[in-house]
């Protein structure tokens, strides 16, 4: 009886595992194809991408969602073709849109972390997690404004009104759309 109990051990480790892998991966993959759908704006892009990550930060557990934004910017930065405008390289994550980018491994362990410690308090509805997602976002501002500042040699002011302004309003939405697939999300997969 104890042999497979210690049996059973292992499997369920391994499965656990292989399910983690799995969420990942596929949120890798969404943040790549999200990335790829492009509005043209300037020299920043609206993308879909707000909305994938703030959807990892939410389903993921923090490990996990901290493990798929670093593999994406691991996948972009040797060249995979996973950043907006099917682009990838050191280049882009050393150019002037590329704080976005380093803000998002930031951002997400931020948020992710906050939003663990909701859980753990048994605080978890639709405010906390928008709140969550808010913060994400102002952290992944926060470093996009200062390297365009730095690499296209602007004004503070100038890269707020480039990098920041005109994405605030969209990227609520995407925030609130995130927030609303996730939860529904959470609810139709069996718990980890």
């Amino acid at each position: 009886m104890t042999d497979s109990k210690a049996e059973i051990r292992p499997l369920a480790a391994t499965s656990s595992r292989t399910r983690s892998i799995a969420f990942c991966a596929l949120s890798i993959a969404i943040m790549a194809v999200s990335a790829w759908v492009t509005v043209p704006l300037g020299p920043i892009p609206f993308t879909l991408q707000m909305f994938a990550v703030t959807f990892a930060i939410l389903v993921l557990t923090p490990r996990q969602a901290i493990a798929a934004i670093a593999g994406y910017l691991a996948l972009g930065a040797i060249g995979v073709p996973v950043f907006s405008g099917m682009r990838g390289g050191i280049g882009v994550l050393m150019g002037p849109t590329g704080g976005f980018l380093w803000g998002y491994l930031i951002g997400v362990s931020v948020a992710a972390f906050l939003l663990s410690v909701f859980r753990s308090k048994g605080v978890d509805n639709f405010a906390i997690s928008m709140l969550c997602g808010i913060v994400f976002t102002t952290i992944a501002y926060a470093c996009g404004w200062f390297q365009y500042m730095f690499v296209a040699g602007v004004g503070p002011i100038e890269s707020l009104l480039v990098t920041v302004a005109p994405f605030i309003v969209v990227d609520l939405a995407k925030i609130a759309a995130a927030t609303i697939a996730a939860r529904m999300v959470i609810r139709a997969i069996p718990a980890r």
